[in-house]
């Protein structure tokens, strides 16, 4: 006898159970079969009613009257079984078994349902369609616009910043980046590393010193628009500026290339702080001082000066040298004006920098000295009738201390003073000026010399460097001593050479540095070689001055010399300069071969020239072209213009404006020129050059003006190797917008 434990059911009374149900009679009258009821009652039997149930299928199970049961019991009871845990399940062969069969029937529904199923969904299917009365045909074209479109969308989901997978940095560590990106020249990628990497894809949160760092880069490269959308965006964020960022925006509105929109920009700026009561300090006013100079005139520079000098700041040689500045953008009196701000720096007990000597030089290289009378009573009087800016007494005190105290000897009476003095009118000289003390009465150490009643004795100051000893003098406007008393009056100062003279000439300059405790470096060598005599053993001696000081040239020093030869005709001089190239090392760039064309007058000269560099592998540019077209302009020879036209399309060279509009003359008529009337030899060829000239221009591509700024604006993230024409659309069209500016 198997024994049962208590509350457990015995498998044969269980099977003779199911035997009895299966065999039963049809046409025997029994009650319907409660299936659910059936679960349940051997729910509570899991080890054997579980089993049970697997023998047991429900979904075949006929109810009374021979109909099976309905679709939501069928459901329940496979939700049931299937939700019942494995580990309840009996660990037997049989049971194994059983649960294969009933997955089995499961798996493979009855024929009957599958029909009824079908039968009551028929009709149902139009119901998905009833809703749509509209259909619209499709072609190949509006096809194609779809595809289109689709990979627009894609090409902008590409564009999208993806979210960074690296390393976090620091905005700290993005300032560094971005400073020595700017420092190696690549404010591009400054500006890319910024504004994609560290805002779209790390979405840090910026400081100020990583506005301020890209400003003055951008202020450095004269990026304007750039920089003040840098600063508009720091006050979005609520980023305090500093002095440095005002610094550096004063800075890009004076190395901007267009200077009416930036000093727009810069009063605007200017208002600002003003308004806020914004205290700058003096770098911040230095680089106001340098827009003013730049972009506006000198009255402006004394106006910021003048609020230096108001605020209590120490002025320093750097101040002035901002205000020598200002005083060259006048072509017509700037040299007078640098000479009196130079002396007015000088009584000040100020030392000269290097760079202050070369604005000198520039100064005379590109200014005049304006109207000689008002010069001759600003600068050759005495230094004791002359209204100077001097310091405050106490001469005891070292230099060094009256440097450091510089600022306590200025005032604004004396800034006053000294635009009065620069801005005097013709008529104020002989009203407001007394008179030179020698002009009133004769010296009594040269009683001989009156320059009243002896007109032949009164020396006037020209050019000293064609005859530096036939008064034996040595005028030298540079130092604060009075000229010598036979010097009363300006000559004729116009070219460079003149005034160089006036500053002691190449000897006297050099001097006056070498007691400043000064060496010229090659900037200065240079602009002595644009100022100096042509011809004059002064430019024969600047190479020995050159090694002298053992100043390594550059190229950009022997151009200037070959420009000047060149000028004068001397092209046999200008090629004697090239074997000085070599010995020393330096490659000739295509501003040399530009220099010898100046002095290709004859057209043999300028052919050998452009044979020449093909030899050496050159290509001639526009302005190389455009020099020898002058050349050939001048003399009206079309034949040797046409040989110029031909190799400039064989190299395949640019044409710019400058060129069409030489040529466009050359094709014209002269308002005078009847052919019927006489006989032109020099016109005789202009129709075969004119017939050459329309088919020449078909053929030649244009040269286009790079803008400034392109090459700072960042492209886009799919595009870093190539520029496509959208994008050059695109710049192109700023560039037209900022110079509506």
């Amino acid at each position: 006898m198997r024994r049962v434990a208590p509350g457990c059911v015995h498998w044969g009374d269980f099977s003779n159970f199911i035997i009895f149900l299966t065999c039963a009679r049809p046409w025997r009258k029994k009650p319907e079969l409660d299936l659910m009821r059936f679960a349940q009652l051997f729910s509570r039997f899991r080890p054997v009613g579980l089993s049970a149930l697997q023998h047991l299928d429900p979904l075949r199970v006929k109810w009374a009257g021979g109909r099976e049961g309905p679709t939501w019991l069928r459901a329940a009871w496979l939700t049931r079984a299937c939700s019942s845990s494995p580990l309840q399940l009996p660990i037997g062969q049989g049971n194994q078994k059983n649960a294969s069969s009933l997955s089995s029937d499961l798996s493979q529904p009855s024929p009957t349902a599958t029909q009824e199923e079908e039968e009551g969904s028929f009709g149902t299917l139009s119901s998905k369609y009833s809703s749509r009365r509209m259909f619209r045909k499709s072609t190949a074209q509006l096809y194609n616009l779809r595809l289109r479109e689709q990979s627009a969308e894609d090409e902008e989901r590409e564009l999208e910043p993806k979210s960074w997978r690296g390393r976090k940095n620091t905005p700290y560590w993005y300032f560094l980046q971005c400073k020595h990106l700017i420092r190696e020249g690549k404010l591009a990628e400054a500006l890319d590393l910024f504004e994609r990497q560290m805002l779209k894809e790390e979405r840090l949160q910026p400081l100020e010193c990583n506005y301020t760092v890209l400003i003055g880069g951008c202020g450095r490269a004269g990026y304007l628009k750039k920089a003040f959308r840098l600063y508009n965006d720091m006050k979005k964020r609520d980023l305090e500026p500093t002095d440095a960022t005002y610094t550096a925006l004063f800075n890009v509105c004076a190395e901007s290339p267009w200077k009416d929109s930036a000093l727009q920009s810069a009063l605007k700026l200017r208002q600002q702080l003003q308004a806020r009561n914004f205290q700058l300090n003096l770098k911040t006013y230095h680089a106001l001082l340098k827009m003013a100079a730049l972009c506006a005139d000198l009255r402006m520079c004394l106006d910021v000066f003048k609020e230096i000098v108001q605020k209590g700041h120490a002025v320093t040689e750097e101040t002035f040298s901002y205000l020598l500045m200002g005083c060259i953008q006048d072509k017509k009196t700037g040299f007078r004006y640098t000479l009196q701000v130079w002396r007015q720096m000088l009584s000040l007990g100020l030392q000269p920098s290097q760079h202050g000597y070369n604005l000198l030089l520039g100064a005379a290289r590109d200014c005049g000295l304006g109207d000689p009378e008002v010069a001759s009573a600003l600068l050759l009087r005495p230094r004791e009738e002359m209204v100077l800016l001097q310091p405050r007494a106490g001469g005891f005190r070292t230099r060094k201390r009256a440097q450091a105290q510089v600022g306590d000897g200025m005032s604004i009476k004396h800034v006053e003073a000294l635009e009065r003095q620069l801005f005097l009118e013709p008529s104020q000289v002989v009203e407001g000026l007394p008179e030179p003390r020698e002009a009133r009465a004769p010296s009594k150490a040269q009683p001989e010399v009156d320059t009243k009643t002896e007109p032949d004795h009164m020396v006037t100051l020209t050019s000293l460097a064609s005859e530096p000893s036939r008064w034996g003098l040595e005028a030298n406007l540079l130092t604060l001593g009075a000229v010598p008393p036979a010097v009363v009056s300006f000559g004729t100062v116009t070219t460079p050479a003149d005034r160089l003279a006036l500053m002691g000439g190449l000897e006297g300059f050099l001097g006056k540095m070498a007691e400043h405790g000064l060496k010229p470096n090659i900037k200065t060598l240079t602009l002595l070689a644009e100022v100096v005599e042509p011809g004059s053993p002064a430019e024969s001696s600047l190479l020995t001055v050159l090694d002298t000081h053992q100043v390594e040239a550059d190229v950009t020093f022997f151009n200037t010399l070959m420009r000047k030869k060149s000028k004068l005709g001397d092209l046999e001089g200008a090629k004697a300069l090239l074997p000085l190239l070599a010995r020393r090392g330096i490659i000739p760039n295509l501003q040399t071969f530009c220099n010898l064309a100046i002095g290709c007058r004859r057209p043999r000269d300028g052919l050998q020239l452009l044979a020449d560099m093909k030899k050496s592998q050159m290509t001639p540019n526009t302005h190389i072209y455009s020099t020898l077209i002058n050349a050939a302009l001048k003399k009206l020879d079309y034949t040797y213009l046409i040989d110029i036209l031909k190799d400039m399309r064989q190299n395949r060279v640019p044409v710019n404006e400058v060129v069409i509009r030489q040529l466009e003359f050359a094709a014209q008529y002269p308002p005078t020129f009847d052919r019927y009337k006489e006989k032109n030899t020099y016109l005789e060829k202009i129709d075969g050059f004119r017939a050459y000239y329309k088919q020449w221009l078909k053929s030649m591509p244009a040269e286009e003006t790079p803008h400034p700024w392109q090459k700072f604006r960042i492209r886009p993230m799919g595009d870093q190797e190539s520029t496509t024409e959208a994008d050059m659309d695109r710049s192109l069209g700023g560039w037209l917008s900022s110079k509506r500016q």
